[in-house]
């Protein structure tokens, strides 16, 4: 996360905490089996955690499993050691998707308590006017309950770039589709603080140290954490963990 210089300074000052207590230069943990935090937020210290990012292209399912043989997303990324994708996009849509074995990050991207921001771009049917980007702002009545506000422009003819927290299924295109403008293409361009435009479909890269650290920090707020952790299977345990549904 920083030098041996910087990180000496952090916990002189206090700011990192292990098991919840404050950390002593010098001292030796046992990385299997301590939470480590600076300024709150964990820090993954498990050997052997993995953190993927991958250009999902049409036509790949966001599953470690198919029954009906078709493409995964598991497939694209190295079989070693096992990820599964932090949350899920249809398979026709496109875009940035994380492949980890970290589960306790799996939670904490894809569960709604901690409304971590998700931003598309959708090419649609016709060319939305104020109205309907405001209604996209306000929040849409779909057929399961009214979606929170989102954060919606259109930068170009036939375009909307739509941000939301939520996690419903479908969700983006049942919006646009709500307020007249229906999907013809879908790309998801941000997690979090987590963009590249150079990743081509299809490519994925490994993630630095700071990148891994500022989507745990993005998951950080108390606002939108305060649910309890629910039981869900550990990363690597199941074909379809995550919390998002399919947008």
């Amino acid at each position: 996360m920083a030098s041996r210089r910087a990180v000496e300074d952090m916990i002189r000052q206090g700011r990192v905490l292990v098991d919840g207590e404050p950390a002593r230069l010098g001292q030796r943990v046992d990385v299997s089996g301590v939470r480590i935090t600076v300024d709150g937020v964990p820090v993954p210290v498990a050997p052997g955690l993995v953190y993927r990012l991958l250009n999902k292209p049409a036509g790949v399912v966001t599953t470690a499993a198919d029954p009906g043989g078709r493409p995964k997303v598991v497939d694209l990324v190295p079989t070693e050691p096992r990820v599964v994708p932090a949350g899920r996009l249809d398979m026709d849509t496109e875009g940035l998707l994380l492949l980890t074995n970290d589960g306790e990050l799996v939670h904490r991207l894809t569960h709604p308590s901690f409304g971590v921001d998700k931003e598309y771009l959708a090419q649609v049917e016709g060319n939305p006017r104020p109205a309907a980007l405001r209604r996209l702002r306000q929040g849409v009545e779909l057929e399961d309950g009214m979606t929170a506000p989102a954060r919606a422009s259109s930068p170009g003819a036939g375009l909307v770039r739509l941000v939301i927290h939520e996690g419903r299924n479908r969700q983006v295109r049942r919006m646009c589709a709500a307020v007249g403008h229906p999907v013809v293409r879908l790309v998801r361009t941000r997690i979090g603080p987590l963009v590249d435009p150079r990743l081509a479909p299809g490519q994925w890269r490994d993630l630095s140290s700071s990148e891994v650290a500022d989507l745990y920090a993005a998951t950080a707020s108390p606002s939108r954490a305060e649910a309890g952790r629910p039981g869900e299977p550990a990363a690597g345990t199941g074909p379809d963990v995550g919390y998002d549904a399919v947008p």
